[in-house]
């Protein structure tokens, strides 16, 4: 193990995370712990540790390190809750997800990135994560609630189904809103219905099926 990659890692958590406001020891425990530079492509892994997107394929991206340690306090998952992930990416912050919570299912459009992250969370030793190969927003149905619900993409709306998907006292995060001015909506399912809390403003690629409808203009 290189101690200039172990000195990258360190200097992502501690000079772009957790200046970030991203302050839970756990999360930043499991940014530390997992090794983000295996689950990307190979041709980005020495950007591994910056703080910029990286391009996955298929226009999809890798989020930032803060954007990640920022969802996952927002969703903060205990052990033993049951998670629901809405795309899997490269697996890197499906691999913090299963670390922090319990049985973590994924789900994924691109067939290439499910095999290529079930291949890394092998390789990890991670083995409470089954993902799953489907449009999210149009096909999937998980057969199941969850306890937590975590979105990697944006949506123009967050779509109504996907609430039936939440246990009572359960909780979901996504990117809402029209680019450039998406935010993070932590919302929870109570007795009464549902509670919403804008987190933070970002801008990240919309989900296939979600982006917003375009508008004709003359």
């Amino acid at each position: 193990m290189s101690l200039n990659v172990e000195l990258a890692r360190n200097n992502m958590i501690e000079q772009q995370v957790r200046p970030w406001d991203v302050l839970d020891e756990r999360v930043l425990e499991a940014l530390s712990a997992l090794r983000r530079e295996d689950f990307l492509p190979e041709a980005v892994r020495n950007l591994a540790f910056t703080d910029i997107e990286l391009p996955l394929g298929h226009g999809e991206i890798a989020l930032k390190p803060v954007i990640e340690g920022r969802l996952l306090q927002s969703i903060a998952p205990a052990k033993g809750e049951s998670v629901l992930e809405i795309g899997t990416g490269c697996g890197f912050l499906t691999a913090c997800l299963a670390r922090l919570g319990g049985n973590v299912t994924s789900v994924e459009q691109h067939v290439d990135f499910v095999e290529a992250a079930r291949a890394h969370l092998a390789t990890a030793g991670i083995r409470n994560v089954h993902i799953e190969h489907a449009d999210a927003v149009n096909a999937y149905q998980p057969g199941q609630q969850f306890d937590v619900m975590l979105v990697t993409g944006a949506v123009a709306a967050l779509p109504p189904r996907w609430r039936e998907w939440i246990k009572p006292g359960g909780r979901l995060l996504a990117i809402v809103g029209e680019s450039p001015a998406q935010r993070a909506v932590l919302y929870v399912r109570t007795d009464g219905g549902w509670s919403e809390q804008a987190l933070f403003e970002t801008d990240l690629p919309y989900l296939t099926h979600a982006a917003p409808v375009a508008r004709f203009v003359l």
